[in-house]
């Protein structure tokens, strides 16, 4: 019984980010897009600026939380001993 306590509280204090470089290079690209989209909204562009900001709000951000790093995937998944 002391065993299994034992392994809950290590894997409790083990806690480790589960967003990696890739994520936030996704991330980063996607707040410069659409940052872009807003400044060619404000410029009066009807085509391309809606263009950008769906591409970065429905695509590049969804994607910077979604994407593993192979890094932290192969950490999290180790098994424990």
């Amino acid at each position: 019984m002391n065993e299994t306590k034992k392994k809950n509280n290590q894997s409790d204090s083990e806690f480790q980010w589960p967003f990696g470089t890739k994520n936030y290079i996704v991330f980063a690209i996607s707040v410069i897009v659409i940052a872009v989209g807003y400044i060619l909204l404000g410029q009066g562009s009807i085509t391309m600026a809606p263009i950008l900001l769906v591409i970065g709000y429905c695509v590049l951000i969804p994607m910077a939380l979604i994407i593993r790093d192979n890094k932290n995937s192969e950490i999290s998944e180790s098994p424990n001993k």
